[in-house]
């Protein structure tokens, strides 16, 4: 592990926060945000950047939960790189012994702070500052038809969100399903498929799991 970083799991398993260590000057200052070898080591198969994504938004924005199918799945590594926002990981992997349960990163821009999600984790976040800008570097390309959004009110995952007035949420975010209801449509992935998934990666080879 480098000293340049604290890599550590979260209450979610399969999900890490990586703390960077700054370097701060007369300029300004510099941390590395993640190494691949370090990240790849500590899940046990490489980490391959496919897509890069960001967003911004106003405060009290919320935006997911957002997960993807399996297959093909999409890990994620999530940075704010402006303002601040409160992280969340949900496990939606059903039969894994935290399914249902989240786990909360405070992540702003100057702490450099980021979380790694495995493939059938899901990810959501809401904007405690305006203009808030999220950096997401995602193991595949988006795949239409593949998403999977699941309500961040949902009371059986009882996200504390703290808002102090109305969440501002995208029409999908808004009317998602709730969990169990994704469960009942067979949108979500089991645990032990995703374990599947994993050794499939580790192997070098892609998995071809279908839904359950």
């Amino acid at each position: 592990m480098s000293g340049s970083m604290k890599i550590v799991e979260t209450a979610i398993a399969n999900a890490y926060r990586i703390i960077p260590e700054q370097y701060p000057d007369r300029r300004g200052r510099f941390h590395e945000a993640f190494r691949a070898s370090d990240l790849s080591d500590l899940i046990g198969y490489p980490f391959v950047v496919g897509q890069a994504n960001y967003s911004t938004s106003c405060r009290n924005t919320v935006r997911g939960i957002h997960g993807t199918m399996l297959p093909p799945g999409q890990a994620k590594l999530v940075t704010c790189v402006r303002g601040a926002v409160m992280d969340v990981v949900v496990d939606l992997r059903i039969d894994s012994p935290t399914y249902g349960m989240f786990d909360i990163t405070h992540q702003d821009e100057d702490s450099g702070t980021a979380v790694y999600l495995a493939d059938g984790l899901g990810h959501a976040f809401m904007a405690l500052t305006d203009d808030a800008c999220m950096n997401y570097l995602c193991s595949e390309e988006y795949v239409p038809g593949t998403m999977l959004e699941i309500n961040p009110l949902d009371p059986d995952i009882g996200i504390p969100w703290k808002l102090d007035g109305p969440p501002i949420m995208s029409a999908k975010d808004g009317g998602a399903i709730g969990l169990k209801q994704a469960e009942s449509a067979g949108l979500l992935p089991t645990y032990d498929e995703c374990l599947a998934h994993y050794a499939a990666l580790k192997a070098g080879s892609p998995s071809r799991l279908t839904m359950g």
